[in-house]
């Protein structure tokens, strides 16, 4: 039963009856506003790693939780250098309002980029600048995107697992996410074709699909380049929306690229690019590539949301594509993830107990490792950072919260050392954990130390 506020005295001081009310609606919460927040807001809780980041972010903690991008081969000289000349020589412009869609010489130079990942501007589908808007980060355009596109119990197709910033934008929005089975080669075509049938059979239709093809966050797989064509065959025939989510595209190992599915459909995918794992990710330069109704679409939410993104950080990036060999840099990007790729496979199957697994990546940042039967990773984790390390618990991937047996481990950021020593400590954290199972009869038996399903996530940076 809900207690009814009191009723202030009439000599009771003016808005004395106000804050009753308020301090009654806080209820446990502590929050007075409680009662005047829109539904959508139910769904919105932070990451799970954003609360032991403090935590995990103290130099004796091995942190593999984090998707940051490793800035050390940046030219930082030359780049304030180059800072400085842009506001003495063009501060009027940097520092001033832009346009919604984005500054038009950056909008050019992406076609630079995106021609160099697919060998040529004909292979990413072909495009105009004025096809392009930029962003304020990929993750706006995915928000914005949703907030165009999904309705409270829209359903949304995603991988399973998916990226946790995503997810957080579809709960914002009040979206129904159906997860679709992955492998080692990515989104399962017929995994994706039965999620289709089945919306038909219930007289639904997903609003789109939202795929990260390569170097996928967070399990490190790509989609095979047999299976896009299928993926987009199916999205067609079903009338879906692909929304083809690409930071890491550019960062293979060996230089290995893949054709965008923008480039065999460029009518029914959006697609998402970042300067934020090939240049820096603080300065929050994003672009969407769509089709032209939904371009301008998208600049009418900027509009309303940002207004404009900052004329500032976009003229750094264009100043830097422009003076700097950013080739060659992604090319020493692309060489020291790899050799940090490495040292983590390597003390993985060094360390780890026996009944892990995980997976091989061939780019980007991640590996997604499964535990043994009975072993929680998200009740875990505040044991592991005991320990001083930290993960990014399997559980904050999936709209459900399930995926307790999996772990996304992260070997972008630390140097290879300090990813040999947190492997070696997660595994005297897992050896303990399996240690307790087999004491109470736990092992093999299904049984999970309990923790509370933590549902959809809102974006965070040290989980992105």
């Amino acid at each position: 039963m809900t207690p009814t506020p009191p009723v202030p005295r009439s000599d009771a001081p003016l808005g004395a009856g106000a804050a009753a009310a308020g301090a009654a609606a806080a209820g446990s919460t502590g929050d007075p506003h409680s009662e005047r927040y829109a539904a959508r807001t139910s769904g919105m809780t932070a990451s799970e790693i954003r609360a032991l980041f403090a935590v995990a972010s103290r130099p004796e903690v091995v942190s593999l939780a984090g998707g940051m991008p490793n800035l050390a081969a940046l030219p930082l000289d030359s780049l304030a250098a180059e800072v400085g000349h842009l506001i003495a020589a063009d501060g009027q412009a940097a520092l001033q309002y832009g346009s919604a869609q984005g500054v038009p010489v950056l909008r050019e130079q992406i076609g630079e980029v995106m021609a160099f990942e697919a060998g040529s501007l004909s292979a990413t589908g072909g495009f105009a600048p004025d096809d392009v808007v930029v962003t304020v980060g990929s993750q706006s355009a995915l928000d914005m995107l949703t907030r165009l596109f999904v309705d409270p119990g829209d359903v949304v197709l995603a991988e399973s697992p998916s990226y946790v910033g995503a997810l957080g934008s579809f709960a914002a929005y009040q979206a129904e996410v159906r997860h679709v089975t992955m492998d080692d080669d990515g989104l399962v075509p017929a995994a994706l074709e039965e999620a289709l049938q089945r919306l038909v059979r219930e007289g639904r239709r997903a609003k789109f699909l939202y795929t990260v093809p390569n170097f996928h966050n967070p399990v490190g797989v790509s989609l095979a380049p047999e299976r896009r064509g299928e993926v987009v065959e199916l999205c067609r025939r079903y009338g879906v929306l692909i929304v083809e989510d690409n930071p890491y595209g550019l960062l293979g190992f060996d230089g290995q690229t893949y054709p965008s599915l923008r480039s065999l459909d460029p009518e029914n995918v959006v697609y998402l690019g970042s300067f934020s794992k090939i240049f820096a990710s603080g300065l929050r330069v994003g672009w969407a590539l769509a089709p032209h109704g939904i371009r301008d679409k998208l600049v009418l939410a900027a509009e309303s949301a940002t207004l404009c993104p900052p004329a500032f950080t976009q003229l750094v990036v264009s100043r830097y594509l422009a003076t700097h060999d950013w080739r060659s840099l992604v090319k020493s990007f692309r060489e020291m993830y790899r050799e940090r790729c490495e040292a983590m496979l390597g003390a993985l199957g060094t360390h780890l107990p026996d009944g892990c697994s995980w997976t091989r990546p061939r780019g980007g940042f991640f590996v997604w490792a499964t535990v043994p039967e009975g072993v929680d990773t998200r009740a875990m984790l505040p044991r592991a950072v005991s320990a001083r390390v930290a993960y990014a618990s399997g559980t904050g991937f999936h709209a459900d919260g399930s995926g307790a047996r999996h772990m996304r481990l992260s070997f972008c950021y630390p140097p290879p050392e300090r990813i040999v020593e947190g492997v070696r400590r997660l595994a005297g954290v897992l050896d303990g954990e399996l240690e307790v199972l087999r004491t109470f009869g736990l092992s093999g038996s299904g049984a999970r130390i309990p923790s509370g399903a933590p549902g959809p996530q809102a974006p965070s940076v040290d989980t992105a």
